[in-house]
């Protein structure tokens, strides 16, 4: 809580600095800007929540299990079955290797990851209306410091008398935050919602190299398949969509 709290502040501070959103903001879509700053708090925490608990690549995994079954009930296609198989087989595999150890790890797990799937509506929804783009992110940011600071804020205190740590929670609040979050407007703006969602359809590939190369996290055989199926569910549906011509 701690962590997600300093990136949340950290990174409405940067964008309150840089932007100075309060300028530009006319008010219009601020239901969009409310909701989009809860649901950026909630997914930050129970991101960090889970992984607390589970490896990194686990949750990414997960993460990726509703884009595809939202995406499979839009267009019910033998190919996207056949994502949604995998896709959930590849969960399941993760999910029965740990699921008895760390079942609360799970419950943030998926929660993060229904989060996600609602970020990624809220945001695509902001970002072609007068609500996004980087100064509508700014003030989302904002309210999702206001969210979190009750309960992430106090428990980020102890951080203020370490400057290593202080330190290290902006560094995450920029990378994790700012930078990747002006990035998914400056996308989002220009592509549709389930061509967005595919294009980063590699997380839970990239979590499974981050974890062993920075977390020393060495996935189990069985965890090497479920990340792979996942993987490959969401690489066959994006096949389907490029085969439709998405734009």
């Amino acid at each position: 809580m701690g962590v997600a709290g300093i990136r949340i502040l950290s990174a409405a501070a940067v964008f309150a600095l840089w932007r100075r959103p309060w300028r530009t903001f006319t008010g219009k879509g601020w239901r969009t800007v409310l909701v989009w700053g809860a649901v950026l708090a909630a997914m930050n925490v129970s991101f960090y929540m889970a992984i607390a608990r589970l490896p990194l690549a686990t949750v990414a995994a997960i993460e990726f299990l509703p884009v595809i079954l939202l995406a499979a009930l839009g267009v019910r296609t033998g190919r996207n079955i056949v994502a949604l198989g995998a896709a959930v087989g590849g969960v399941y595999i993760l999910t029965e290797v740990r699921i008895e150890g760390e079942p609360l790890g799970f419950v943030f797990a998926f929660a993060n990851a229904a989060l996600f799937a609602l970020y990624i509506v809220v945001a695509h929804k902001a970002a072609r209306s007068d609500a996004g783009g980087i100064d509508g992110l700014a003030m989302a940011m904002a309210a999702a410091s206001v969210f979190v600071l009750p309960i992430g804020g106090v428990q980020a205190v102890p951080a203020l008398a370490d400057p290593v740590a202080l330190v290290a929670g902006i560094g995450v609040g920029i990378s994790s935050s700012v930078i990747p979050y002006v990035c998914d407007q400056l996308a989002m703006a220009r592509l549709g919602r389930a061509t967005y969602a595919l294009m980063v359809s590699l997380l839970p590939a990239v979590a499974t190299v981050t974890g062993l190369v920075v977390l020393r996290q060495v996935p189990a055989p069985a965890e090497i398949v479920g990340v792979g199926l996942v993987v490959a569910g969401v690489a066959v549906h994006r096949g389907e969509v490029e085969k439709r011509g998405e734009r």
